[in-house]
């Protein structure tokens, strides 16, 4: 749980700033919206593999780039 405290002469904007900052920093809301809908095992290794292919192609083509 994401949990900030007003400090003395700070503004709520602030305050609402370091609290949206600490909610992503914590990934609440992304694993929220991961489970919002229910998703099969084999579902989930799938993206989990296209994921990494799609990971290791960025990384080849840094590679790539880094010798021109």
């Amino acid at each position: 749980m994401a949990r900030v405290v007003l400090k003395p002469g700070e503004s709520p904007d602030s305050l609402l700033r370091r609290f949206r900052k600490k909610v992503t920093q914590s990934r609440i809301l992304s694993d929220v919206k991961k489970k919002r809908f229910f998703t099969s095992k084999s579902a989930q290794r799938r993206r989990a593999r296209l994921k990494a292919i799609r990971r290791e192609r960025q990384r080849q083509r840094r590679e790539r780039q880094r010798y021109y």
